[in-house]
């Protein structure tokens, strides 16, 4: 009896480390793979036909433009770097910092013979305006934060796909969307520089007012996309 029960004792402690390992092996693949999910991205990655909120700050939350000329020279930097690479929904300008609504057709785009991610581009952007604003102010370092963020509100990234919360947090582009164009146009609102969004003058919401004949945005896209009435 005694030769059996050990040998049974002896089972069950094989079976116990077997179940052991095979528990810890599977939630070793499952923290990978969610720390995969919910870690912060390095880089941007943009998908084409896709509607993103695209955002950064100053460094510190300094400000980044001290003179009109500053969200003038923005302005253009935006239509020559952005826009190749899809449209421009909205925009908004604050004196630390920024908002785009953009949808992207083509995530990378080939130039003289080379190949330059949408990513890389709004890279060129902040590098070269960083440059010309710290020449400008005798100053040196980052404008910028490290990251500029990008959501495109199709998804929690704190949640796994295959949680069983995660269909109910999808939303449609045009909730989304036009929650951010909201939002994006509100912003010197909140902030208290206007009492109405189409008083700030460095962004769409003046153009969608029709008050001005802006043509960095798609307006028509915007309406087709966001639902807008």
């Amino acid at each position: 009896m005694s030769l059996n029960f050990g040998c049974h004792r002896s089972c069950l402690f094989s079976k116990l480390k077997i179940y052991l390992l095979v528990y810890a092996y599977r939630y070793s693949i499952y923290l990978s793979v969610n720390q995969i999910i919910t870690s912060k991205p390095l880089i941007m990655h943009f998908e084409s036909s896709t509607i993103y909120h695209i955002y950064n700050q100053g460094n510190n939350r300094q400000s980044i433009f001290f003179q009109p000329d500053n969200y003038v020279f923005f302005l253009r930097k935006m239509r020559t770097y952005l826009l190749p690479y899809g449209h421009l929904l909205c925009y908004c300008l604050m004196p630390n910092h920024f908002h785009w609504l953009f949808f992207v057709e083509k995530p990378e785009i080939t130039l003289d013979g080379s190949t330059r991610t949408f990513n890389q581009s709004i890279g060129i952007l902040l590098r070269s305006y960083t440059r010309a604003v710290n020449n400008q102010e005798n100053r040196s370092g980052a404008l910028f934060r490290e990251e500029t963020k990008a959501k495109d509100g199709w998804e929690d990234p704190y949640l796994p796909p295959w949680d069983a919360n995660y269909q109910r947090l999808l939303r449609n582009w045009e909730l989304y969307g036009n929650t951010c164009f909201q939002y994006i146009h509100n912003n010197p609102v909140r902030a208290g520089l206007v009492s109405k969004a189409e008083d700030w003058q460095w962004s769409s919401a003046l153009d969608f007012s029709g008050q001005r004949n802006g043509t960095l945005c798609n307006q028509g896209l915007a309406a087709e996309l966001l639902g807008l009435g």
